[in-house]
């Protein structure tokens, strides 16, 4: 069985509408670590409901359109998918409930050749289901180890996203130290990704781990976290935009060092490695930020 281009890049995605409450945030934050220490009082804003801030990339745990390549039809071998890119775009403030709408659509599906593996890219438009008002694009590129090679057969290979830029030659400008909490995992699990390889002994070990596995969207949240700490003054509004590549897994329990270089007007260069093991766990990241904070959506 091969990749169906034609099936995967018109995969009839249905609109998703959903609810999200101030709890979903505040459960968001603390799989993050946020407020670990509870008399960080910067962090509490995230954690409690009186003037409540929501990390944006909350929204990557809401709306996402699920298991859809496991589906026999689009021919993936599921088993052997990876997360590979994620990027997000935000257009407004994020309040800390509402209902949200979702419409997500394949935009690319890239060829890189046999034994190479394809890129499966789709696009999700996340909007405020009331008004309508845009609040986010998010782009998740997907890693089909087992798929490279299907367009031998004539079928359609798609040109891939932009590369991500590396990271500048020379000393970061900025670092912060994140640890992460044993029980990261089985925090991180209530947003919504229940994959066993996160918490099951069983399947870490059919894995060929000797421990559970950080979910990569955590470690792309606690990155964004990092950000928002260190050149947003704690205003998450102020975070317009962030890329990165998975590099390695994170097992929890380990300490994440973010470094930043600071570019030209808004834009920073940053990646995230594990300090224990001196292993780079997210590479090519690229964030904007705004110069000025706007009013926060309570």
């Amino acid at each position: 069985m091969t990749i169906d281009y034609q099936a995967v890049k018109h995969w009839p995605f249905a609109e998703a509408v959903c609810d999200y409450q101030a709890d979903d945030c505040i459960r968001y934050a603390l799989s993050l670590g946020m407020a670990a220490d509870p008399f960080d009082e910067e962090d509490l804003r995230f954690v409690l409901e009186y003037d409540q801030l929501v990390l944006p990339t909350f929204l990557a745990t809401v709306g996402a359109p699920g298991a859809w390549a496991t589906h026999p039809d689009t021919g993936i071998d599921w088993m052997q998918i990876l997360h590979g890119e994620h990027r997000m775009q935000f257009f407004d403030a994020l309040p800390p409930s509402g209902k949200l709408l979702n419409k997500t659509q394949v935009v690319s599906v890239v060829d890189k050749g046999a034994g190479k593996g394809a890129l499966v890219t789709t696009v999700r438009d996340v909007s405020d289901a009331f008004t309508g008002k845009p609040l986010a694009r998010v782009e998740h590129v997907s890693f089909c180890r087992a798929d490279g090679g299907y367009s031998a057969s004539g079928a359609p290979s798609d040109a891939p996203l932009p590369a991500l830029p590396a990271v500048p030659d020379r000393a970061p400008d900025l670092q912060l130290e994140m640890p992460t909490l044993k029980n990261a995992a089985l925090l991180y699990r209530l947003n919504g990704d229940r994959n066993p390889i996160h918490a099951v002994p069983s399947a870490w070990k059919k894995a060929g781990f000797d421990q559970p596995i950080l979910h990569g969207l955590c470690t792309f949240g606690m990155a964004a976290r990092g950000l928002v700490k260190l050149l947003c003054a704690d205003a998450p509004q102020r975070l317009k935009s962030i890329a990165a590549r998975f590099s390695s897994p994170v097992f929890p329990g380990e300490t994440l060092v973010l470094s930043v270089w600071c570019a030209d007007g808004e834009t920073l260069h940053f990646e995230v490695h594990v300090k224990e093991r001196k292993i780079k766990v997210l590479s090519n990241g690229v964030a904007t930020v705004s110069s000025s904070p706007v009013s926060h959506v309570a």
